[in-house]
């Protein structure tokens, strides 16, 4: 429904299509939440996952109510395999809430001159509160993403293959495998 093609160095469009139009921005979402979790935890943090975060509907890693994560592994998983799960826990070990961190999420994006984007969910759920729907627009997305693929580990992220990782216990195992195809259809895809 809305699309740009932007260079990349200098901004110039070279497509566009309903590119200010508001829309949903489903998983595209999880690009901020990467950027504000990079920017604001540890990730060598510990995460305790809630009740809320192991109820997310699928697509989800199937993290449990108490297990712990260190969030590195959360992350590699969101991103490569885009767990919602994973999002939820991150969020709220961040933000203190998925409210607080959608907070964090919003002040980004005004930091990064995107006044129609509003964030209210940590994975890209529809959502709708008093400051309105969750969404952003063809051209401001373009703008998040150019900001994160400055971000050197953000790129370490997204452009891993696989990610292995155990729960703190070592009672669980998992390999989270990243579901962009476009990596490896032609040399030097971000």
């Amino acid at each position: 429904k809305g699309a740009v093609l932007i260079d990349g160095e200098n901004g110039r469009v070279f497509f566009e299509h309903n590119k200010d139009e508001k829309l949903p921005m489903a998983s595209t979402t999880k690009i901020m939440t990467c950027i504000v979790a990079l920017e604001n935890g540890r990730l060598d943090d510990v995460v305790t996952v809630s009740s809320y975060a192991a109820s997310q509907p699928e697509v989800r890693l199937g993290i449990r109510k108490g297990e712990q994560y260190v969030l590195r592994d959360l992350i590699y998983a969101m991103m490569l395999t885009s767990y919602n799960d994973c999002a939820v826990a991150i969020a709220e070990h961040i933000g203190g809430s998925v409210e607080g961190f959608a907070d964090m999420m919003n002040e980004k994006a005004r930091e990064l001159g995107c006044y129609s984007t509003w964030f209210i969910t940590a994975n890209g759920l529809d959502e709708e509160n008093e400051g309105g729907v969750h969404r952003t627009t063809a051209t401001e997305l373009a703008r998040i993403l150019a900001y994160a693929i400055e971000n050197p580990e953000f790129l370490s992220i997204t452009q891993a293959n696989s990610h292995s990782f155990s729960d703190v216990s070592k009672k669980r195992s998992f390999t989270a495998v990243n579901k962009n195809a476009f990596l490896s259809m032609m040399d030097g895809v971000l």
